[in-house]
C-alpha cells in the first residue's frame, strides 16, 4: 500500500517511532534498544549529556550518521530556561531540530502552555524547528501551530505512566483542528497503545520509559516497531464501521431455503 514518508525539520524519515534515551539499564542496552526499534530519530536531554572532555557520554553509545538527534529540554521550567537550552543544543552542534518541554508542574509533569507558547514564537522565529510537547488539548495545538511549531506532540498520557491514549478523542479533534505532523509524546506503556495512536491517524510515536524500562528493552523496542507499522498500515487500510448489531460474515441473500423444499 502507497504511503508517504515523515518530514520533520527539512528532512524525510521512513520510521515513525521516536525513541528516548534515558533510563536504560546501561548504555549498551540502549544502544541496543535503539537498533532493534527501527527509529531514526532520537532524543536526547540536553542537560544529561556530557559534553567532549567531560567523561563517558551517551552520545558515545549513538551514531550520529545513522539517527538523526532531536535535543530536548527536559526540565525547563521558564519559556527563557528553555530557549537557553536550544541555543546551547545548536551551539554543540546537536541541530536545529528541537523537542520543546517547558513543564509547569513538577508532580505531573504537564506542561506550561503560556510558557510553551512563547517558546515555541520565539525560537521558530531563530530558525529551529520546533516540536512542542503539550496537553491533549486542539485548542493549544492550534495555537502551537499558528506559533511556528513545526509539528505537535501531544501527550497520550502523563510522562512515564504508562497509562497509553487517556483520551483518543482529544487526539482526534487534534489531527483535525492542525495540518502540521502530530506525533503521541508521553504516557505509552506497550505496543497496543502504541498501534491505537497511529490507527487514530497520527504521524507518529515518541516514547521512552516504556521501552528502557520494560522489563527486555530490546524486546520491548521490536515490539514497538511492529506496533507503529501495524497501526499505521491499519489506519491506511481504513477500518470497518462500530456497529452496535451483528452483521453476518457470510450473507444469506440470495441463498436457497432448504428447509421448505
Amino acid at each position: 500500500m502507497y504511503d508517504t514518508s515523515l518530514w520533520l525539520g527539512g528532512k524525510e524519515f521512513k520510521s515513525r517511532l521516536i525513541v528516548g534515551t534515558g533510563k536504560y539499564p546501561s548504555f549498551e542496552s540502549m544502544r541496543e534498544a535503539l537498533e532493534a526499534s527501527g527509529a531514526e530519530i532520537v532524543t536526547v536531554a540536553v542537560r544529561r549529556v556530557n559534553l567532549p572532555g567531560q567523561g563517558e557520554s551517551l552520545l558515545d553509545f549513538i551514531d550520529t550518521k545513522r539517527y538523526t538527534l532531536l535535543p530536548n529540554t527536559a526540565g525547563c521550567y521558564t519559556a527563557d530556561e528553555a530557549i537557553r537550552t536550544c541555543y546551547l543544543a545548536r551551539e554543540a552542534g546537536l541541530g536545529t531540530l528541537v523537542k520543546l518541554e517547558v513543564i509547569g508542574d513538577s508532580r505531573t509533569l504537564f506542561p506550561d502552555v503560556e510558557g510553551l507558547l512563547e517558546a515555541t514564537r520565539r525560537l521558530a522565529r531563530e530558525g529551529f524547528s520546533v516540536l512542542p510537547y503539550t496537553n491533549d488539548d486542539p485548542v493549544t495545538c492550534k495555537k502551537l501551530e499558528d506559533a511556528g511549531a513545526a509539528a505537535v506532540m501531544p501527550l497520550g498520557a502523563p510522562i512515564g505512566s504508562g497509562l497509553g491514549i487517556r483520551n483518543p478523542y482529544n487526539i482526534k479533534l487534534i489531527l483535525e483542528a492542525v495540518t502540521v505532523p502530530v506525533i503521541v509524546d508521553a504516557g505509552v506503556g506497550t505496543a497496543s497503545d502504541a498501534a491505537i495512536a497511529m490507527e487514530l491517524g497520527c504521524d507518529g510515536v515518541l516514547m521512552n520509559t516504556a521501552i528502557a524500562s520494560a522489563k527486555d528493552p530490546v524486546a520491548m523496542a521490536t515490539a514497538m516497531k511492529l506496533a507503529v507499522e501495524a497501526g499505521r498500515l491499519a489506519f491506511k487500510a481504513g477500518r470497518i464501521g462500530k456497529k452496535l448489531y451483528a452483521t453476518a460474515s457470510s450473507p444469506i441473500e440470495g441463498v436457497p431455503d432448504w428447509s421448505t423444499s
